[in-house]
């Protein structure tokens, strides 16, 4: 009897079907209109930086990260260097590191066209919702696809819609629309603002920020802060056997 309920439980851990994909769908369809709204500002901005429709399009295919590819933008309007446009995108990217460990007891048991098909559509609100789902009970790995594939498909449609509509919207930066990112990742920060343990490495990313912008060539601001505030954080707790954010 016990091994059979236990043979069950495993069973259900595996499964990655289609109507977990469409389970996950449905359930970001809330998230689909925001992200189409950013994907339109990124076509928008990406126009307005020198990128070609297809460019803008080939970069949210690839690299898929909002944060990461506005900051490519912003350092490339700065005329940053290569090697600094590529350090930023790597750098706000490394956090999915941090996903896809997260995803692993999940995914692991998926097929490897479902489990890296799910990774690579993988975006910071389907893994939330992936995560904060999965902990109330649901284990049909296909949520994790569904849920990225209805996020991924408006932040493609979004980048073209901005790209072709970017020629008729004369300065998108007059519009303030270069500050998305500044306003996207403030909110990021409130979202994951732990008092204790987020103080020093903000602090440390604020001024190596503020040193960089001053004395760094033009496009290092996001890396130095990065780097620092990621220096600072695993400083601190390389001793504190918890999670940063329980401390």
């Amino acid at each position: 009897m016990t091994q059979g309920r236990s043979a069950a439980i495993e069973s259900r851990r595996n499964t990655f079907t289609r109507h977990g994909v469409r389970r996950g769908f449905l359930a970001a369809q809330p998230l689909a209109i925001g992200v189409f709204v950013y994907g339109v500002t990124f076509g928008l901005l990406a126009l307005g930086s020198g990128l070609s429709v297809v460019d803008a399009v080939l970069m949210s295919a690839t690299v898929y990260s909002a944060t990461a590819q506005v900051a490519a933008l912003s350092a490339i309007g700065q005329g940053a260097s290569i090697i600094a446009c590529v350090s930023t995108v790597m750098l706000l990217n490394a956090r999915y590191l941090l996903y896809g460990a997260s995803l692993r007891p999940w995914l692991g048991q998926a097929p490897p066209v479902g489990a890296y098909g799910s990774l690579y559509l993988l975006g910071d609100a389907n893994w939330l919702l992936s995560m904060r789902v999965h902990d109330a009970g649901e284990d049909d790995a296909g949520f994790v696809l569904g849920s990225g594939l209805a996020t991924f498909a408006p932040w493609i449609a979004g980048t073209l819609l901005g790209g072709a509509v970017g020629h008729w919207i004369p300065g998108p930066r007059a519009l303030g629309l270069d500050f998305l990112l500044v306003a996207f990742c403030a909110a990021m920060l409130m979202g994951m603002w732990r008092a204790h343990a987020s103080l020093w490495p903000a602090m440390a990313a604020f001024i190596a920020a503020a040193a960089a912008d001053r004395w760094a060539p033009p496009g290092w601001t996001v890396v130095a802060a990065g780097l620092a505030g990621a220096a600072v954080a695993g400083w601190r707790h390389r001793d504190d056997p918890r999670p940063p954010s329980a401390a």
